[in-house]
């Protein structure tokens, strides 16, 4: 047997004693990212989802009619619905209120036998425990069969007893929560903008339900009162009400509010088909992009799911047959693939289903199988009755799809004479691009640098082991709305393509992507603002994997050089620099305006004399090709001091709208959009 020394702890003997048991909520506070994903911002936010995609079930169950979420002092969150009320009676298994169980027992609620709820988003009845194990400090009030009954909770646990505290001529659930700082250490704020977009879309999926959002947050009264909504007291706060009769179709004109639509009506069913409930609204517009938007019992299906795969079958058999029975497809031409019938179209499909089964704990993609044919049936009886019933619409319908058609044909021949050529084989790298010694793509960094002045500059500066320049020339195509063969007729994108490695179109391989870091250097200004967004779009359009994998990165270059003696320092922006001055002991309104004579021709220089003749030189930057090479490895290309921003698309549709406005054809859109965020935006002028 071995000897146990001072260096060597003793063992602890693995036994019954070693299991830890978590009782009540604890197993949430002990690993809360396995219940709301994370415990930054959107992990905060999911508890608001939580707790008003429990009143929406209500609203889905026809017993509610009106929820408001409100922003309160002190980080509380205050949700209000006008239905039947969480029960207040005594459990029998628990021997404590429903409302206790419900707010405090993980897997406890009205969901599981499909009685209370034929339809809901949640599954497993976590929801408004998750939400009390998280919070400081929760408060629930239920209005219900004449009285008003109230329970508080700390960190979960309740502090008293369900308990009437008075007559009420109202019906709802009211739940006051305040995040707790030591889970969410990042702080309690939430987003306005964020809650409102989501709830607006909810709103669209339950028509009829009426939602508001007010923002109370500088009103200290409002956490007081017990009434269902706070609208009632006429604060003087800022709120938003979403209530649409449409539904579906008005989701869809929304989404298609800035684009050209190629016919009038906006195609709709909303239908019941062996339990499950279709609903489906669809509008083609003058653009090459799809846009299919997914819902399975309200919740959003990133990866979209069986329901998908249905709506998809069903719409290419309907053109197909409706293209040859109108004889606009000829007896020559080949038939519609599912490419052809989804080039811009704006569809979201949602369907509603007792039981519900999602591939991943995320619910990203809906596996049930049932979905896909109550779609299809549901889906294609309707779309042919529409292209009937709507000639001129399923003319411009057909002709759209057709034009898709030859478009891909003409595409498609000069792919694969760019890819016989050898262009895109990743054997002939660009002679631009100054490749790095490593054949690690983990360690590999490519730096899409603007110019060549840059260029020159950062292969010097460069370690030239594992990073990578290509210097692009001017302004790339803007390929919102160019199809693949133009876009492979551009030198820069072609040679961006090929440094990449993972190729373009339906033979894209993520896997052979060359470099782990693809970093966009552009100057401070508005031209290198206009470029980077050009970069954006062909890597949100053609490579969206890139993005969404987390490879795609902004590099953050400083704005100035602070020099005081042998002393060196770089601002990244005008706040930094009034910092380093203050350091320096001098005041920013002490600075001189007047530049040095006979220095650089490019760099504004600024100098102020302070005690004992000491100078402070304040060099700005105008782009990176100003930086001599040690400078611009020290501020932008040294791992160890670099900022670099990573490239995330949190709200892909949303991406995808600000896309289409400042990339497209609609003047007026853009122009409204640059003038209501003018104000947001740092000019260099």
């Amino acid at each position: 047997m071995a000897k146990t020394t001072d260096r060597e702890p003793k063992k602890k003997a693995y036994d019954a004693s070693s299991i830890t048991v978590l009782e009540g909520l604890e197993p949430v506070r002990k690993r809360p990212g396995m219940y709301i994903g994370t415990t930054g911002p959107e992990g905060l936010h999911h508890l608001v989802w939580e707790i008003f995609d429990n009143a929406r079930d209500e609203a889905m169950a026809s017993r509610c009619d009106d929820i408001e979420v409100a922003l309160l002092p002190d980080g509380y969150v205050r949700v209000a619905d006008n239905g039947n009320g969480i029960p207040v009676g005594i459990h029998p298994k628990t021997k404590v209120s429903a409302l206790e169980t419900i707010m405090t027992v993980l897997h406890a609620g009205g969901k599981f036998d499909n009685e209370a709820y034929k339809v809901s988003g949640g599954l497993h009845g976590v929801g408004a425990s998750v939400v009390n194990a998280l919070s400081d400090h929760t408060k629930v009030v239920v209005h219900q069969d004449g009285g008003m009954h109230m329970q508080e909770y700390k960190i979960g646990k309740p502090l008293a007893k369900v308990k009437k505290v008075g007559t009420s001529s109202e019906h709802g659930t009211i739940v006051f929560f305040k995040p707790d700082i030591t889970i969410f250490k990042e702080g309690i704020i939430f987003d306005l903008e964020k809650i409102e977009t989501r709830l607006r879309q909810q709103a669209y999926l339950v028509k009829g339900v009426r939602v508001s959002v007010v923002d109370a947050r500088s009103e200290k009264k409002a956490f007081e009162t017990e009434t269902i909504f706070l609208r009632e007291q006429k604060l003087d706060v800022p709120s938003t009400t979403f209530y649409f009769e449409g539904g579906l179709k008005s989701l869809v004109a929304f989404y298609n509010r800035h684009q050209t639509p190629v016919h009038k009506n906006i195609f709709y069913v909303d239908k019941e088909q062996d339990k499950v409930s279709v609903e489906v609204s669809l509008q083609y517009v003058d653009d090459i992009t799809a846009r299919i938007t997914a819902f399975a019992n309200n919740i959003y299906n990133s990866e979209g799911g069986t329901h998908i795969t249905g709506f998809k079958t069903a719409l290419t058999r309907a053109l197909n047959t409706y293209g040859r029975t109108a004889n606009i497809l000829k007896e020559k031409d080949e038939n519609f693939t599912g490419d052809d019938v989804l080039e811009g179209i704006t569809a979201v499909v949602s369907v509603k289903l007792p039981e519900i089964q999602f591939e991943g704990q995320t619910k990203s993609k809906l596996g049930s199988m049932e979905a896909q044919g109550a779609v299809s049936a549901v889906f294609g009886e309707a779309l042919n009755s529409f292209l009937e019933e709507n000639p001129d619409d399923a003319r411009a319908i057909i002709n759209k799809v057709l034009l898709a058609l030859k478009a891909r044909k003409a595409a498609k021949a000069a792919k694969d004479s760019v890819l016989r050529k050898g262009a895109l084989e990743g054997m002939t790298l660009p002679g631009k691009l100054a490749d790095c010694q490593t054949k690690s793509a983990e360690e590999g960094e490519l730096f899409i640098v603007e110019g060549d002045s840059a260029g020159g500059s950062s292969k010097q500066g460069r370690d030239r082991r594992t990073q990578a320049i290509l210097p692009l020339r001017g302004k790339i195509l803007n390929v919102e709305r160019a199809r693949i063969d133009r876009m492979l007729a551009s030198v820069e994108i072609r040679a961006l393509v090929v440094a990449m490695g993972t190729a373009i179109g339906d033979v894209f391989d993520l896997s052979k992507l060359r470099y782990h870091k693809i970093i966009i250097a552009t100057d401070a200004d508005v031209d290198g603002a206009h470029i980077r967004t050009l970069l954006l779009t062909l890597l949100y359009r053609h490579f969206r994997p890139i993005i969404e994998g987390g490879f795609v990165y902004i590099a953050q270059p400083p704005l100035y050089k602070i020099t005081k003696g042998k002393a060196i320092a770089y601002a990244y922006s005008d706040k930094e620099k009034e910092g380093v001055l203050k350091e320096l002991g001098v005041a920013p309104e002490e600075v001189s305006e007047n530049p040095l004579e006979g220095g650089e021709e490019t760099p504004e220089e600024e100098v102020v004399a302070i005690k004992k003749s000491t100078k402070v030189n304040i060099q700005r930057y105008k782009g990176l090709g100003e930086m001599n090479p040690s400078e611009l490895w020290e501020t932008t290309m040294d791992p160890a001091r670099r900022v670099l921003k990573q490239v995330q698309v949190d709200d892909a549709e949303a991406a995808d709208r600000i896309f289409d406005i400042l990339m497209g054809t609609d003047v007026a859109s853009r122009k409204s959009f640059i003038q209501s965020n003018a104000k947001l935006a740092n000019l260099d002028v």
